[in-house]
């Protein structure tokens, strides 16, 4: 009931509507107006009905209001009529899609219900793309000028201006009888005139009113400001109906709006009937094959688009470039069948096509020669399939080996040995002439194998120089494919040592240059390992290989004595005995003279090296000195190879040495005091190249980490244990396990708590150490079922030993 009150009360707004605006709505109760009630017609029409009067809604929305209608309703109203097309710019002459009341809507009117929402149950029909593409909607470009051969009729809207010493302006609308009514000219007859007759009969009628047109002192101009809408009937589409669209459209943006043909509509006999007669039979092929869009006629008010059943439909399919199903007319041919699918592939087999017809009772198969392509006419059902070409070649022969060329060639009839070589621009310096191969295929299927005695063929012996036949693959070695591929190798104190190609007369000499040079720590000592080569058996086999000892000098690669090597050579350039670059450590921290020192000899100690950076400074905590040292990729791989018995999956093992490898270095506490007393204590370790020490200043705060209520620093002070520290940040956490809490000194070294009975003792705390508290580990309680096992297996075993004491 909303609904009808609601639809009277907008179309009696719609036609009250004066030209001037506050006569709106007058007399009008509109507070029981809801928005959402309205259908898309309805917002159309008061859309189309403000147009009609130039008026716009921010105009209406003054006397909207003051009628009862809610700001919030009147919101509504504004967003529906914002969504719509926009209106025409009737002050340039220019019409936009929206100028015509319905131009190119459905009879439902639904988004819904557009060609592009249209499923078709068989996409493969030739041509229904077109109509499955929202892009393709041929709609009429209604911006460009109007056309001088447009045909006007009632509803048309003509702005008619004069302009110059006299002025007029006004729109006029062509009303049902096709008159337009000029002030003081009178009713001026226009229907079924073209805008340019129209236009003369127009200046003509007003020359007679206004003077100065008829003396060409003002101009009249006459164009177009609203064009009407037509209304027409397709039938046999996706979506027939009546449709409503602009009188510019043709029978393509209507056969899209339709959504085209139905599943067995026609696309090549579709009729236009105006007044009862077929006016025109429009084949959508001559648009989809050559682009000819001469079927693409404009309509008429009452026009009928029929598209009928299809008489003749059959499917192309394989090879062809433009596989699916196409519609063809009587008339038409297997050729023109092919130019509908724009010919054969590149792979197609092309000497007959494949067609399965079907007969009152089954299927048959017919084969069409390429000679019957022109002449014979496909039947509705057929299926036609083109398959590819086979894998195989009419006249191919191969020639390959030590030829200059090797390659596939053509091959005729009579065609010998020598003729392929020929083609081939003949045999290399390295072919081996003595035999070639020829490979056969032979009428079963099976290969064969025919020796060639190359050298005869190409005397032009005619036994040797054999015929041959297609398919052939004819082989010629090559003298270096009998060569044993020979190395050489060079190792020691040359630039780059490695494996070389071995050639006929190498020299030491050459393979030096050729490994770079020997290095500075070349020694004069060279060793040569020789392959042992003999006929004769070594009854006692100890003897693998022979050495040769020799001497060369260091200074120069090229050696007095050109020494000739052998295949397999292994050849050793010795170091020198000495022969060691200076190793340097580095000190950092409280020292007097930081930096880098070099150590003097393989025995030097850390009070050595302290010794020479001037000591420790005032400010040196003489329990903070230790020393960092760099993990070498060796120990890490010694960790790998320990076998810790943890059984496959356990993790343990690979955390260990991913730890290991993020640590970096490894530290060395170490005790300075014990160490200046006495040179020879454990602490005053010998260093190693890269080792870095490190001397921490004094710090009298005590840093507390891990899990404590506060991780922070605590000034040091005599005499305070552990629990002392703990305390001051608020003790543990939830998760904080005191018994394995740790203390790290300055210097690197850790210790933890122990026990002893029921007494547990903590580490001494110094000024610079670090208390860290770890983490609890997770323990996983034991679900219910657990529990309720354990316990009946007690009380079993309970009933057990009751019935043992009996």
């Amino acid at each position: 009931m909303n609904k009808i009150i609601a639809f009277l009360l907008f179309f009696t707004i719609c036609i009250s509507i004066p030209v001037h605006g506050q006569d709106l709505l007058k007399g009008n109760d509109l507070k029981a107006v809801v928005v959402d009630d309205l259908s898309d017609v309805q917002i159309a029409e008061l859309q189309s009905q403000l147009s009609g009067k130039n008026m716009t809604i921010d105009q209406v929305e003054p006397m909207a209001l003051s009628k009862g209608m809610s700001p919030s309703e009147f919101s509504k109203l504004r967003a529906r009529l914002q969504a719509l097309k926009p209106e025409a710019n009737v002050s340039t002459g220019e019409v936009s899609a929206g100028d015509s009341k319905d131009p190119s809507v459905s009879k439902k009117n639904k988004l819904s219900d557009s060609p592009a929402t249209i499923k078709r149950s068989n996409p493969q029909i030739f041509g229904s793309e077109l109509f499955n593409n929202a892009a393709l909607s041929f709609e009429p470009n209604l911006k460009l000028a109007t056309p001088l051969n447009y045909t006007l009729g009632p509803d048309d809207e003509l702005q008619i201006s004069v302009y110059g010493v006299q002025e007029f302006n006004a729109s006029l609308k062509v009303s049902s009888e096709g008159k337009i009514s000029i002030p003081y000219v009178g009713q001026i007859s226009v229907s079924g005139m073209t805008i340019e007759a129209a236009t003369q009969k127009i200046k003509s009628a007003m020359s007679k009113v206004y003077s100065t047109v008829a003396s060409g002192q003002s101009t009249v101009t006459v164009s177009l400001s609203r064009i009407r809408t037509i209304r027409v009937t397709i039938i046999g589409s996706m979506q027939p109906g009546n449709y409503a669209v602009s009188s510019l459209s043709t029978v393509y943006n209507a056969l899209h709006l339709a959504g085209g043909p139905a599943e067995n509509g026609s696309y090549r006999n579709i009729e236009l009937i105006r007044n009862n007669k077929i006016f025109k039979s429009i084949d959508i092929y001559r648009f989809l094959i050559n682009g000819d869009q001469s079927d693409d006629v404009g309509l008429k008010d009452n026009d009928v688009i029929r598209i009928p059943i299809y008489r003749n439909r059959v499917k192309l399919e394989g090879e062809v470039k433009r596989a699916g199903i196409f519609e063809m007319k009587g008339e038409e041919t297997f050729f023109d069948l092919l130019g509908f699918a724009s010919g054969f592939s590149e792979e197609a087999y092309t000497a007959s096509v494949n067609v399965v017809q079907k007969t009152d009772k089954e299927y048959k198969i017919k084969d069409i020669l390429s000679s019957e392509f022109l002449t014979y006419k496909p039947l509705s059902g057929d299926v036609y399939k083109v398959s590819k070409i086979l894998s195989r070649y009419e006249n191919r022969i191969t020639i390959e080996g030590a030829v200059f060329r090797p390659n596939f060639y053509s091959f005729f009839t009579g065609m010998k040995v020598s003729d392929l070589v020929s083609k081939a621009e003949g045999i290399r310096e390295d072919a081996y002439t003595k035999r070639a191969r020829i490979v056969r295929v032979k009428e079963d299927l099976t290969t064969e194998m025919v020796e060639v005695d190359l050298e005869k063929a190409l005397a032009g012996d005619a036994t040797a120089n054999i015929e041959l036949k297609k398919e052939d693959i004819l082989t010629i070695y090559s003298l270096l494919d009998f060569k044993e591929n020979f190395k050489i190798t060079i190792d020691g104190e040359i630039k780059k040592p490695g494996t070389y190609d071995y050639f006929e007369n190498l020299s030491l000499n050459d393979l030096l240059i050729e490994a770079g040079g020997l290095t500075g720590a070349a020694s004069k000592k060279v060793e040569i390992a020789r392959m042992l080569k003999s006929e004769d058996v070594d009854k006692d086999g100890k003897k693998r290989v022979e050495v040769i000892n020799l001497e060369i000098n260091v200074q120069n690669n090229e050696q007095l004595e050109n020494i000739k090597l052998f295949p397999f050579d292994v050849i050793n350039i010795r170091k020198l005995p000495v022969y060691e670059h200076p190793e340097m450590v580095v000190i950092k921290g409280e020292v007097n003279y930081p930096g880098k020192y070099v150590l003097a000899n393989k025995e030097e100690r850390i009070y050595d090296v302290i010794t020479k950076a001037g000591g420790l400074t005032n400010q040196a905590n003489i329990d903070g000195v230790k020393i960092k040292r760099p993990i070498k990729a060796e120990q890490i791989e010694d960790l790998d190879r320990i076998d810790l018995n943890l059984g496959k999956g356990d993790s343990i093992q690979k955390d260990l040495t991913d730890k290991v490898i993020k640590l970096k270095y490894a530290t060395i506490p170490v005790d300075w005091q014990k160490i200046k007393a006495n040179k020879n204590h454990y602490s005053n370790i010998m260093l190693l190249p890269g080792d870095e020490i490190e001397v921490m200043a004094y710090d009298e705060a005590v840093k507390i980490s891990g899990n404590v209520l506060l991780t922070s620093e605590i000034p040091y002070r005599k005499g305070k244990g552990f629990n002392y520290y703990l305390d001051a940040v608020g003790g543990l956490d939830n998760k904080g396990w005191k018994r394995k809490s740790y203390i790290i000194y300055p210097n690197g070294k850790a210790a933890t708590s122990s026990s002893f009975l029921f007494f547990r003792s903590y580490p001494d705390v110094e000024p610079g150490s670090q208390i860290v508290v770890p983490a609890k580990p997770e323990s996983k309680k034991m679900s219910t079922a657990e529990v309720v096992t354990i316990a009946s297996v007690l009380t079993s075993l309970a009933g057990v030993i009751i019935a043992i004491l009996r």
